[in-house]
């Protein structure tokens, strides 16, 4: 295939018109902006649909410039962040082609109208009436250090995004990465983004992240070739629907907001599975071994509705495919895939699809309650059954922001997994691309609890003092043996914990730059369990370096994403 199926569908969705200007999507890990946002929506300033992520700078310059005509609803380091922020995303407007008088700070170029240098964004900015484009430095360091070892990482590149035309945007972005260990492998309970390691001679690990895309948007909606990370579900401290670690992967990407009560959204991905194909692989006559992987798969689509203003009610499926050509018919965005897996896939092995869904309440100012259902696999005749259970994940939480005490805000999360939920017994079909869960970080059998206060005393700085308790339970296959795989207790014994106290300070002093500094106490431990040490599950699920009680400081700064 099938290339052929995919132009046909882009030609399709790019028949529409009107502009939205600059629709590149601004990255997940862009954390000041997306705060921001996300405590103006609490505020009920704006309204936003925080369960799907990325935002394009496109939505992002829309919401800053409603969030500016209600201006006198803000208090003083909210209006200073606005116009930090706003500063950044004008580039997006496409009125103003004149740059001289929006980035004059350390402007290299002098008066030339369309070009010119600024420390705030830091990069070069070309914008005329057809062709907007920025360019901007990646680089960075982290440090830590404990009782148990030192880490080092340092990362560079550099991103471009921008605009052609009316309808046409486009951005990219590559960060290399050097690490003196790895802190975060498929097996590691971990929020650090993941990569695919090249290795080194001194140790640690290399790997290399490109990200990028070309989209064409219109009024209501948007459709994108892409490779990004995404994270559906709303959540924060790891979302169980889509989680936004793993390493990023190819896709096309549609979003439809028609009306103010509806949002749509769809991704088919192109996964890595790491399953190799023995009858394709093959060895030429230089003698070097080529191995070939699995074609692997994922459709997934999510329907919003907003029956009220500060009510979000969200619902979707998904399905994980492999063994067979990219299939038409998960390329139609709208379907409920499992019902077409099982003509397609009739009296044999079906793939693996999930169900899920999202509520967002921000009926009350100041106040976010939301809750994530993930069901993995569902049977109506385990219900009042109660040797056996659905697999199948929920997270709840709320935010309590600016009250009772202006610019603080206290978070409670808490999840739990049952077992089984997120594995499969076909390895290829997995939930998960490059051996990486797309789901919750503890993956099944788990449970976990997270508190958070977070302070702003100034513009862009952010003190947050956060707790989690998270544990783990039995590891069990998904195999048949004496012990029916939907009658395996939910944490009958623990087999890992962890137990973390955080203190973290962060500073945006530029757009897209950071200075942090975090002091983190662990207590993460394994326990001897099911014929297995302490020490192996210990290994299993943690690095070296967060083994048992630690106290762990950390340093550093980034400059883009």
């Amino acid at each position: 295939m099938r290339s052929g199926y995919i132009l046909t569908i882009l030609l399709t969705l790019l028949c529409f018109t009107k502009l939205q200007s600059q629709p590149t999507y601004e990255h997940i890990s862009n954390q000041g902006i997306y705060s921001f946002l996300d405590e103006m929506a609490n505020e009920q300033i704006i309204e936003l649909n925080t369960a799907i992520k990325p935002y394009t700078r496109t939505l992002i310059l829309k919401k800053l410039q409603i969030i500016n005509k209600k201006n006198e609803q803000l208090n003083k380091r909210q209006r200073r962040e606005l116009k930090f922020y706003l500063n950044d995303y004008l580039l997006a407007e496409k009125s103003d082609t004149n740059l001289h008088h929006t980035n004059s700070r350390l402007d290299l170029i002098g008066n030339n109208a369309h070009f010119a240098t600024s420390l705030h964004p830091l990069g070069l900015t070309y914008k005329d009436s057809v062709f907007t484009f920025g360019l901007q430095p990646i680089w960075g360091i982290e440090y830590q250090t404990n009782n148990n070892d030192d880490f080092t990482r340092t990362w560079g590149g550099g991103r471009i995004y921008g605009q052609i035309g009316e309808h046409v945007g486009f951005y990219a972005s590559l960060r290399d990465n050097h690490m003196s260990g790895i802190l975060n492998i498929p097996g590691y309970f971990s929020h650090r983004e993941g990569g695919v390691y090249k290795g080194n001679d001194i140790g640690g690990g290399d790997y290399s992240e490109m990200r990028g895309g070309i989209i064409y948007d219109w009024k209501w909606g948007t459709v994108a070739l892409m490779k990004d990370h995404l994270t559906w579900g709303d959540s924060y401290n790891g979302s169980i629907i889509n989680n936004g670690t793993y390493p990023s992967y190819g896709m096309i990407k549609l979003h439809l907001n028609p009306a103010d009560w509806f949002q749509f959204d769809y991704f088919h991905g192109w996964l890595v599975s790491e399953v190799i194909d023995s009858l394709r692989s093959y060895t030429p006559e230089s003698g070097f071994e080529r191995p070939v992987q699995k074609p692997k798969y994922m459709a997934a689509n999510m329907f919003t509705v907003i029956p009220t203003k500060g009510l979000n009610i969200s619902f979707g499926n998904s399905i994980v495919y492999g063994d067979i050509d990219v299939q038409p018919a998960y390329l139609v965005p709208f379907m409920f895939f499992k019902s077409i897996d099982h003509t397609i896939n009739a009296n044999i092995e079906n793939q693996n699809s999930q169900m899920f869904g999202n509520i967002s309440l921000r009926l009350i100012r100041h106040m976010h309650l939301y809750g994530s259902l993930f069901i993995d696999e569902l049977s109506v005749a385990r219900f009042g059954d109660p040797e056996r259970h659905n697999f199948y994940s929920w997270k709840a939480g709320g935010k309590l922001s600016n009250w009772p005490v202006q610019n603080v805000s206290l978070t409670f999360e808490t999840t739990k997994t049952m077992p089984i939920t997120f594995k499969h017994r076909i390895p290829l079909l997995t939930y998960a691309t490059n051996r990486y869960n797309l789901g919750h970080y503890l993956r099944d059998n788990s449970r976990d609890y997270y508190i958070e206060l977070s302070v702003k005393p100034i513009s862009r700085l952010r003190i947050q003092a956060s707790y989690l308790y998270a544990a783990h339970g039995n590891e069990y296959d998904y195999a048949r043996g004496e012990t029916p795989i939907d009658e395996h207790p939910f944490m009958e014994e623990k087999t890992w914990d962890n137990k973390t106290f955080a203190l973290k300070a962060s500073y945006e002093f530029s757009s897209n730059a950071y200075l942090f500094a975090n002091f983190t106490h662990r207590n993460i431990k394994g326990y001897n369990t099911d014929g297995e040490t302490a020490n192996f599950y210990l290994s299993k699920f943690s690095p070296e370096m967060f083994h048992g009680e630690t106290s762990t400081w950390q340093f550093g700064f980034n400059f883009g994403f």
